[in-house]
């Protein structure tokens, strides 16, 4: 009897599975980010100082980068035992599920305490998610791109954020423009919660739909899986994973000072109309999600130069952020607009040159926990710090503490280790 051959994916079924996976799971944590700054402060804390408020809020936003790690240990053990394919839903739905409840929950003046609470345990739960989608779909794509296109392939999922971000910034501004402000403060805001659930629903089929990738495969076949991937990982790739720390850092947060700050400061102490705030960053988004192909075309002639070159323009834009975001509606949009385009440069090849930190046994786990930690330095307290530091010291203290993460990523990509770049083994 003759054997059928194993039915492989195709380049359009790998892209787009990889795609919609991380335009859902970007939408849903931008959702939270927009509604921790415009909404969470009014509904889910106690009344009185709203400047407080705010940090609190805030504070629940970085509970998610906290909970990433978990998320990236969890799913990347059985990502590197068990196959990408099955992790990929069950982060999926660990998301979805987690988003969804959050557009149920009561606020502070229903449940009163129990409400920030249960605010934080959603947030926990959409962070475990993403910290097991991320590398996911990185490895979705890389391990099924064919020689010469791994970074073409690997941009991709990267560009699910300027997707998402779009989807959550465009339903944010159309609830603004057609609600009065107190029917989006009752029940506008939770829309976009609850229609995520449609997202997910899309985005399970597409994934349930493909096989496992071709070098999870040869290494099964071969059985060289090994027993405990993060043990493995701290144990003989720890240069490696401070490597895809530090190399992470200053992508996180350049674009958590473009987003979730620059809301925050633009519609307080700017005051500038929410509305159009979200329209300005969305233009912004829009360089974002251009320089993204452009970055990973320039990285299949060198990762490095790219990421060095991008590193230290990012660098000499901290300096710059001050003057621009203080000199209006123009110069605001001006630092949006050059601000997330830098974002694209860096982010596009980023999810290549993360997983090729690592070999096929234990990728998943690693640039997983890297990009999952970073999170944690770079994103988890970005709008916290750069808060403190505009109203403690000035808006141009926002730039140096940009800068600082630039000069880091630069000594994150110094340790880079000889002969990384080697996906397809």
């Amino acid at each position: 009897m003759t054997r059928m051959p194993a039915r492989k994916n195709s380049p359009a079924q790998v892209l787009f599975a990889s795609l919609i996976g991380t335009t859902i799971e970007f939408f849903d944590f931008y959702i939270y980010a927009t509604a921790a700054v415009l909404v969470f402060p009014k509904l889910f804390f106690k009344p009185g100082d709203a400047s407080s408020a705010v940090l609190a809020s805030l504070a629940t936003f970085g509970i998610a980068f906290v909970a990433r790690p978990i998320g990236s240990a969890l799913f990347g053990h059985f990502g590197d035992r068990l196959g990408r394919k099955t992790t990929l839903v069950l982060a999926l739905m660990t998301m979805g599920l987690s988003t969804f409840l959050i557009g149920t929950l009561p606020g502070y003046q229903k449940i009163g305490v129990l409400a920030p609470l249960l605010l934080s345990l959603c947030r926990f739960g959409q962070g475990v998610g993403l910290g097991g989608e991320w590398g996911g779909a990185v490895l979705l794509a890389v391990e099924n791109a064919p020689p010469g296109k791994r970074a073409i392939y690997g941009m991709f999922p990267q560009l699910g954020a300027p997707l998402g971000f779009l989807l959550s910034g465009g339903m944010f501004y159309l609830l603004s423009h057609q609600l009065t402000n107190a029917q989006f403060l009752v029940w506008g805001w939770r829309l976009p919660f609850l229609l995520s659930a449609t997202l997910v629903v899309l985005g399970l089929y597409v994934r349930l739909t493909i096989t496992e990738t071709p070098a999870f495969q040869e290494l099964a076949k071969q059985s060289h899986t090994v027993g405990f991937p993060m043990a493995t990982v701290f144990r003989r790739q720890l240069r490696a994973l401070v490597a895809g720390v530090l190399i992470s850092l200053a992508t996180f947060v350049l674009f958590y000072l473009m987003t979730v700050f620059a809301l925050s400061w633009g519609t307080t102490a700017l005051h500038m109309p929410r509305e159009r705030f979200l329209l300005m960053q969305m233009f912004g988004t829009l360089f974002f999600a251009a320089t993204i192909p452009i970055s990973a075309v320039m990285a299949e002639k060198g990762r490095m130069r790219v990421m060095i070159g991008v590193t230290i323009l990012i660098a000499l834009f901290g300096l710059g952020l001050a003057p621009l975001f203080s000199a209006g509606v123009s110069g605001a949009t001006a630092m949006l607009a050059l601000g997330l385009a830098l974002m694209g440069i860096t982010y596009g090849p980023l999810g290549t040159v993360i997983s090729e930190l690592f070999p096929t046994e234990t990728r998943y786990t690693g640039s997983s926990l890297a990009f999952s930690l970073a999170g944690i330095l770079g994103a988890s307290l970005a709008p916290y710090i750069a808060t403190w530091l505009a109203k403690s010291y000035g808006l141009p203290y926002v730039g140096y503490y940009l800068s600082t993460s630039a000069v880091l990523t630069l000594l994150g990509l110094l340790l880079v280790p000889k002969g990384a770049g080697s996906v397809q083994g």
